[in-house]
């Protein structure tokens, strides 16, 4: 993702011709919120309907989201401000700088096992649409709605080929190029597919804007509100590389950079909002944790919505696995200079083992569990560490050193505190219900 925000920052700055000899154009105002709505937007999105019903209904899932975005905004602050002094333009260099070198190594952790999830909730993604797109491909060809099982039907097997004759060849190299002309579709996906939910809610004749659950009570109904929470943590999650974008802004004032995040939050928040809305509205309780799957494979509208996400993910994908093998390829390598020399052959041995291994590892879990709510339910836990728990933790150091007023420090001291409370909490929260959830269906 902070890949991601790097190309975006300089596909951004060849729109502007700075005289020669002088420095490379910096970020504006409309640049920055631009990256960052394109590291939010993405598969998320096709969570958020589902996550609706789950809170049991729209005005719950609406206060959960706003509650949250008290907490998403300030992280995103933070992390900008712990930036500025640690002068670090990488998320784990920032928490290293700031927090000390254990809690460095434990956001590396993090930061590679969050980027492994999410592979594994892309090919899920990618899983799902297969199925829809290869039933309607069938039902064009003969006409019968019903495919029949055959082991080369079978969505897991084009996904394991679609793995091994694309996605592997995108992923070796050392660099990847094809976030270039690719990177913009997440987004335009996303936009794509909150239209699309809208008018086709309208255009129904009967759907289910009369649907009222029933809401239960006590500690069953906070439960049901906070089960909403894991899909915010994974759709709002820009934050990895919200440091990289506010590294590259040309006003780096704080009031500056809190303007940036709330304006790209509330434009987040928009979209995920209505999109949630509508496809609850919908299909009420029997909606999909994918929203896409809730549709008819033959709709064309949600087809050229399941080709939007498709591509993009499958071309997002290899960033991501760039990014957490780049971690683990480096403390391999580190560790093998202690013993012998490092010669390129090795290097080159090491990124294809890693690369064969990740996809291997992803593409097996994504076939075993193909729900992708408790997928999101794990990454909503670890995306708790970079939203609520570092950023509060980046805080709270900064106070111990920075020069502020005395009432000032207590109360920022105090505000890191509540902000990692929450997100241990957060993070226990979701990882419990997701484990036991597995558990109970294995």
């Amino acid at each position: 993702m902070e890949e991601l925000a790097r190309e975006s920052i300089r596909s951004l700055s060849l729109l502007s011709r700075p005289p020669r000899g002088s420095e490379a154009p910096r970020l504006g105002s409309f640049g920055a919120v631009f990256i960052m709505l394109k590291s939010a937007l993405g598969a998320g999105l096709l969570n958020f309907p589902w996550a609706f019903e789950k809170a049991g209904g729209v005005n719950r899932a609406i206060t959960v989201e706003m509650a949250s975005l008290v907490f998403l905004i300030s992280g995103l602050v933070i992390l900008g401000y712990a930036s500025s002094i640690s002068r670090q333009s990488t998320y784990h260099d920032v928490v290293r700088e700031v927090c000390g070198r254990r809690i460095g190594q434990l956001c590396e952790i993090c930061f590679v096992f969050n980027l492994f999830m999410i592979s594994v909730a892309f090919l899920v993604v990618v899983q799902d649409q297969l199925e829809k797109l290869c039933l309607s491909v069938y039902e064009t060809v003969t006409g019968e709605k019903v495919m029949p099982y055959h082991w080369y039907t079978d969505q897991s097997f084009a996904l394991s080929i679609m793995c091994l004759i694309i996605i592997l060849p995108l992923s070796i190299p050392k660099e990847i190029s094809i976030q270039k002309y690719t990177s913009v579709l997440g987004t335009l996906a996303a936009t794509y597919l909150s239209v699309a939910v809208i008018v086709k809610y309208y255009l129904k004749e009967e759907h289910t804007a009369n649907f009222t659950p029933q809401h239960s009570e006590g500690v069953e109904s906070w439960a049901s509100m906070f089960s909403v929470v894991p899909t915010i943590c994974f759709g709002f999650q820009c934050h990895e590389a919200c440091i990289a974008i506010y590294s590259s802004m040309e006003n780096k004032k704080i009031t500056h950079w809190v303007f940036i995040a709330m304006v790209s939050m509330i434009f987040c928040l928009l979209i995920y909002t209505l999109t949630g809305v509508f496809g609850f509205l919908t299909f009420g309780k029997d909606v999909a944790s994918d929203i896409l799957m809730s549709y008819p494979g033959s709709d064309v509208v949600m087809i050229i919505a399941r080709l939007l996400f498709g591509i993009s993910i499958i071309t997002i994908y290899p960033i991501i696995l760039l990014l957490g093998r780049s971690v683990i390829l480096t403390l391999v390598l580190r560790y093998r200079e202690r013993e012998a020399m490092v010669t390129a052959v090795f290097e080159s041995r090491c990124r294809v083992g890693l690369t064969v291994l990740w996809i291997c590892v992803t593409l097996f879990i994504a076939i075993y569990v193909p729900d992708m709510s408790d997928v999101i339910s794990i990454i909503g836990g670890i995306s708790a560490f970079f939203i609520f728990i570092f950023p509060g933790l980046c805080l709270i150091f900064a106070m111990q050193t920075e020069p502020v007023g005395h009432r000032t420090k207590r109360f920022l001291t105090g505000w890191g505190v509540v902000t990692v409370v929450t997100g241990a909490f957060i993070f226990g929260q979701s990882t419990t219900i997701a484990i036991m959830e597995l558990a109970h269906k294995f």
